[in-house]
């Protein structure tokens, strides 16, 4: 088991979910715009107590995982707001690559937070050896597509590897990541 990593960037910190989010990870995973996007493995949170349930779920996974892999929450420094989830996860079915994906409250969505995130969590996966990361989009997912390539990622094809449906593949490389993109992360081991 690893420590969890915190990843903070020029306005949002990434952090270990705790039980306490339940109701701010609810307004996010409680929303069809989200879940509409994320693996078949992934439905709509129908209530808080199910969230609970699932943030246990994922604190324990995370304790399973290999740095730099995890789920992270992404809390607005301005006003200390959870407003999303971020992973590094194996791939199924060989668990050989690794997706970076983000989840944000759609109240959110047009302010560079998805952008923000997923710059942080490539950076942190490079610094740990990673030499690619993947991200997967359901097609017609303009937002996500637009948010990658804001991050230097390329497209590199349609499979249905990962979890048997059609999904379009990015991928990028520690080269790749984009110098405009906002600054690496500063990790802090957590306590």
């Amino acid at each position: 088991m690893t420590a969890t990593t915190v990843l903070t960037t020029e306005r949002l910190t990434l952090r270990p979910w705790r039980l306490e989010d339940a109701p701010a990870a609810l307004e996010v995973y409680g929303h069809t715009e989200v879940t509409r996007w994320l693996s078949p493995e992934m439905d709509r949170v129908p209530d808080k107590a199910a969230m609970r349930l699932l943030l246990q779920q994922w604190a324990a996974e995370s304790g399973r995982l290999s740095a730099p892999a995890g789920r992270w929450a992404v809390q607005r420094d301005s006003d200390g707001l959870v407003i999303g989830g971020a992973v590094l996860l194996p791939l199924p079915p060989g668990e050989e690559d690794l997706e970076i994906g983000w989840q944000l409250r759609p109240d959110t969505w047009g302010h560079g937070y998805a952008t923000e995130t997923t710059h942080a969590l490539a950076a942190h996966a490079f610094s740990q050896d990673v030499h690619e990361v993947f991200a997967v989009v359901r097609p017609g997912n303009t937002r996500a597509a637009a948010t990658v390539r804001n991050n230097g990622m390329h497209w590199v094809g349609e499979t249905t590897k990962y979890y048997g449906i059609e999904l379009q593949v990015f991928r990028l490389r520690r080269a790749d990541l984009d110098s405009a993109a906002p600054a690496s992360p500063r990790p802090q081991d957590r306590d």
